[in-house]
């Protein structure tokens, strides 16, 4: 338990029940947005009970064959079906490893190979032609991941995954932990300096408001917050700035956020000119912080921008 602690920012209570969810020999479905962390703990629990992690793409393109396994024609076509012909897929490695099969985005996944794995599941035992029985090792876990907020391309899941499998929601850090995981990643940035604090502080602040911010479906997650303060690393230095400059950090926002973030269908804004309004937000709110003769301090960006707060023109 602490040694997988040890290895995730916060998440105390996320890595307590994964850790008795896998202890108890229980699937695992990990709900949350990209940036939550979600990879990152398993790939610490694995190493902490000393399994393999076996990682599946979820996608459109993975068909029952591709996860568990397919017979090679050209080896059908000289030798016959034998099992030297069989090429082992992930699913069929992780049973017979005893493994962690983590599933990227299961609701991309199509509904046949999903019916493959409630199978799985169910019986701890996989039936392939030609094949036979394969029963699972002991320690073999499905842990399977999806984002809530991406809808193109996926689809519900069934009760039946839901029946047959643990669930558990991971919404975003707070604020603190997202700080400690920017600096400890964030490349460039001046050790123990005032300026690279501020520098991570805006970042963060910015990138926060951006999922709270009425016009956002979907906002960035702390990896926009890391690329901002690479970027300004870098910038300042082409500049010959300092990388808390407020010109070199609003076009450092612009190139990490504009990109990261969705947008309401019909709306009239653009990515850039929400990023440059929560960026003056930000600012705003710093100097009215350091102001001493400030009667009260602006809210925080990622509340400024819920609706009926006041916004900047747009640059």
């Amino acid at each position: 338990m602490e040694t997988v602690a040890a290895a995730v920012v916060g998440r105390y209570r996320e890595v307590e029940l994964v850790v008795a969810a896998v202890g108890a020999g229980r699937h695992l479905l990990l709900e949350g947005p990209p940036g939550t962390g979600k990879t990152t703990l398993l790939r610490a629990l694995a190493a902490a009970l000393d399994v393999p992690l076996v990682t599946v793409e979820g996608n459109a393109e993975l068909t029952p064959a591709r996860l568990a396994g397919q017979f090679d024609p050209a080896r059908v076509l000289s030798e016959g079906y034998t099992g030297d012909a069989f090429v082992p897929g992930p699913l069929l490695q992780a049973m017979q490893d005893g493994a962690l099969l983590y599933v990227e985005e299961l609701n991309r996944v199509p509904e046949e190979t999903v019916n493959l794995l409630i199978g799985v599941m169910s019986e701890g035992e996989l039936h392939l032609p030609r094949v036979g029985r394969i029963a699972a090792a002991d320690g073999f876990r499905l842990v399977a991941a999806m984002n809530p907020y991406d809808t193109v391309g996926t689809s519900r899941l069934s009760s039946a995954v839901y029946d047959r499998i643990c669930h558990l929601s991971m919404a975003y850090q707070d604020e603190r932990d997202e700080r400690e995981i920017v600096e400890s990643r964030a490349q460039g940035l001046p050790s123990g300096s005032p300026a690279g604090a501020r520098t991570v502080a805006r970042a963060v602040a910015v990138t926060r408001a951006t999922r709270t911010h009425r016009d956002v479906r979907m906002g960035s997650s702390v990896r926009g917050a890391m690329d901002l303060c690479d970027l300004a690393a870098r910038l300042g230095g082409l500049r010959g700035r300092p990388i808390d400059d407020p010109g070199v950090g609003l076009d450092a926002a612009l190139m990490a956020l504009t990109g990261r973030i969705r947008l309401h269908e019909g709306g009239d804004r653009t990515p850039e000119a929400i990023v440059r309004e929560l960026w003056e937000e930000v600012l705003a709110a710093e100097q009215d912080s350091t102001d001493p003769a400030a009667e009260s301090l602006v809210p925080a960006a990622g509340k400024a921008s819920a609706p009926g707060g006041a916004t900047s023109p747009e640059g």
